[in-house]
């Protein structure tokens, strides 16, 4: 069994006899601390690239977990299409282990160690989202369901059949007060993010919902990317 101890704020592979460097997202705190058996993939930055991400996978055993080490500075429209790939690749593989699971790789600032956030269950979805008064009449037919907009510009949108309306003034630090305020029996919250933010964004923002303490309401696995 292979473990994690050592604690990386910079990553560091070897890719045609070149040393490159990724940059880790911050996580205040991880639940996660220490994972067994695994393999890594890098997303690194480079500006050299298209568009601008060289994914390394040389190394990805299918039957371990998987550690995906994104760096912060990529788009979401630059890593989610890599880590679908991988996501596929993984769930395709005629070798399979159906206790392994995916995580990202953060820097925990608490314990200034690593940290991880796992997310094998994820499903991204591409859509776009224009009007979000059409989100909220599309939510009509699903009753208890809040649909939460992430944006470019880090603000957040909510529109929510649980509160009737729709929510433009909100920030992550009031996000957990929506949130418990959309905890109903039965209700569905879904996450939507703008393919423009940094994968450090979108940590953050995951971290908010994930450390939200939620009684009754489920987190869709869907998670949808919008331009």
């Amino acid at each position: 069994m292979k473990k994690i101890f050592s604690f990386f704020i910079v990553a560091l592979a070897f890719s045609c006899g070149k040393e490159k460097v990724l940059q880790l997202p911050e996580i205040n705190s991880s639940e996660i601390s220490e994972i067994n058996d695994v393999s890594h993939a890098y997303l690194f930055y480079d500006e050299t690239q298209p568009d601008n991400v060289d994914l390394n996978r040389k190394n990805l055993i299918s039957t371990t977990n998987w550690l995906i080490n994104v760096d912060k500075r990529l788009t979401l429209k630059q890593a989610i299409p890599k880590i679908k790939f991988l996501q596929d690749k993984k769930s395709n593989s005629s070798h399979k282990n159906k206790n392994a699971k995916n995580y990202f790789t953060c820097h925990d600032l608490n314990s200034n160690n690593l940290g991880f956030m796992e997310f094998t269950d994820v499903v991204y979805q591409n859509e776009s989202l224009d009007d979000y008064s059409g989100v909220l009449s599309n939510l009509e037919d699903a009753p208890n369901s809040t649909a939460i907009a992430f944006e470019k510009n880090n603000g957040i949108v909510i529109a929510s059949t649980v509160l009737k309306s729709i929510i433009k003034e909100t920030t992550k630090d009031s996000l957990q007060f929506y949130l418990k305020r959309c905890d109903t029996v039965n209700s569905l919250i879904f996450l939507n993010f703008n393919e423009d933010l940094s994968f450090q964004s979108y940590i953050d923002f995951k971290d908010v919902v994930n450390k939200t303490d939620l009684k009754d309401a489920k987190i869709s696995n869907k998670e949808f990317i919008f331009n």
